[in-house]
């Protein structure tokens, strides 16, 4: 166990910035982190309860970090503490219009922006619940900023209607930008800032939860068992252990998946266009060319960017490599695959299980409540007919830490345009 006293010496306590660093900073680590105030305790890695701790300027806080690493944890909140903690001269308030809001998307990024003044994130949001498209752009008119998402239309018509609005900065929430026209960006001098990691962890056990749903039938099985259907047919699965386990895209994401899937005992292949070769000399993967995965592999996982040399990578060809028996799931971009292909190879009987967080023409069912409506949409409702496939419903990102990581690098984005710091690898552009 390591300890560390830190006063506060900010005049605002530890107002939403400094809470939402130091969250971010444990969230990095395998120790415990318990920070005390007051007779008050937080854990370290929860922005909201930091926050609940009202430490003021003159405060003690007392850290307490116990695990593996505990003294790396240590040095890494004393280096914060007495780094970036150091404030700046405010800047004007920057005034960002937010679209497509959700309940939980307030529970972070409201308690972000309650400070206003030196050292603060010293902006103010105003909440859309629709989508930022055609014809909700010219809702933007008098702010600085938009924040976006990923099932946000932010195309050429857009991006000048934002521009006629005054907007001069579009926030992505995510770290896709394939919606956003960059070069209509560039063309009207609006800069476009992205989230590039937020949780690798949460979509890579999302993949497995989905893959194993599919696979195991779960889906099914918990509503027999609601019926009082306690028989097994139809429910049989396939061990993962001993198969082989193809990663598509080997950044962040790919590698949390590929040792998941090294921890249910399956061999790892990979592809990747620019292959990590720290990778292969660790033991966790091998690499192959696509041909190779497609046909050696019994689970395919889908981890790459969309890309034009990646959309529809898996289409009827790479399909007819496959095994039978293969497992494939999706929590990348829906593009990846090509729906007819898979809906024609599923009539035909390929495919043990198919489990989709994302697929092409997701995008008028996400995160929206249609259960009082029929689905008319060809795919999706063509897709749920089928018994070995799940879909979920662009979820994958969807835990606490992730959003409390998405809020914070969105206001630190937001942040660094506002005082014209640098923005690191969290701007695009256009090629």
């Amino acid at each position: 166990m390591k300890e560390l006293d830190y006063i506060v010496s900010n005049p605002l306590g530890i107002h939403a910035r400094p809470a939402a660093l130091l969250a971010q900073c444990c969230v990095n680590f395998k120790s415990s982190v318990t920070v005390s105030c007051n007779g008050r305790v937080a854990d370290g890695d929860n922005v909201l309860q930091l926050l609940a701790l009202s430490a003021k300027k003159s405060d003690m806080l007392k850290i307490v970090a116990e695990g593996e690493d505990e003294e790396e944890t240590i040095n890494a909140i004393d280096k914060l503490l007495h780094g970036e903690f150091e404030e700046k001269k405010p800047v004007k308030v920057l005034r960002i219009a937010f679209f497509g809001t959700k309940d939980y998307d307030r529970t972070f990024f409201s308690e972000l922006v309650k400070d206003k003044g030196e050292g603060t994130y010293n902006s103010d949001i105003k909440y859309f619940d629709s989508q930022l498209g055609p014809e909700t752009a010219s809702l933007a008119q008098g702010y600085d900023a938009v924040c976006a998402f990923v099932n946000d239309d932010i195309s050429k018509p857009v991006v000048e209607t934002l521009h006629d609005c005054g907007v001069c900065l579009i926030l992505m929430r995510c770290a896709g930008f394939n919606n956003v026209d960059l070069k209509a960006a560039k063309d009207c001098g609006i800069t476009v800032l992205r989230v590039p990691a937020y949780s690798p962890y949460a979509v890579a056990e999302h993949a497995m939860a989905i893959l194993q749903e599919a696979n195991r039938r779960l889906h099914k099985a918990h509503n027999k068992v609601k019926d009082n259907n306690f028989a097994l047919s139809g429910l049989l699965g396939l061990d993962l252990h001993n198969k082989v386990a193809g990663i598509v895209g080997t950044g962040k994401i790919g590698v949390c998946m590929a040792r998941i899937c090294k921890g249910y005992g399956m061999t790892v292949l990979g592809w990747d266009a620019y292959p990590n070769q720290s990778l292969v000399d660790e033991g966790l993967l091998t690499y192959v060319d696509k041909e190779e995965l497609f046909q050696r592999s019994d689970l395919i996982s889908l981890h790459a960017p969309l890309f034009p040399t990646t959309k529809h990578i898996i289409n009827k060809e790479s399909i007819a490599l496959m095994k039978d028996t293969a497992m494939l799931v999706n929590t990348a971009r829906g593009p990846l695959i090509d729906n007819e292909a898979l809906i024609d190879a599923l009539k035909q009987g390929k495919f043990h299980a198919v489990a989709l967080d994302v697929y092409e023409g997701e995008d008028n069912n996400v995160y929206t409540d249609r259960s009082d409506v029929a689905i008319t949409d060809d795919i999706t409702a063509r897709l749920m007919m089928f018994p070995q496939v799940v879909l979920t419903s662009h979820q994958a990102f969807f835990t606490r830490e992730a959003l409390q990581a998405i809020a914070v690098v969105t206001m630190e984005n937001a942040r660094n345009f506002n005082e014209k710091n640098d923005y690191g690898n969290a701007e695009v552009k256009a090629d």
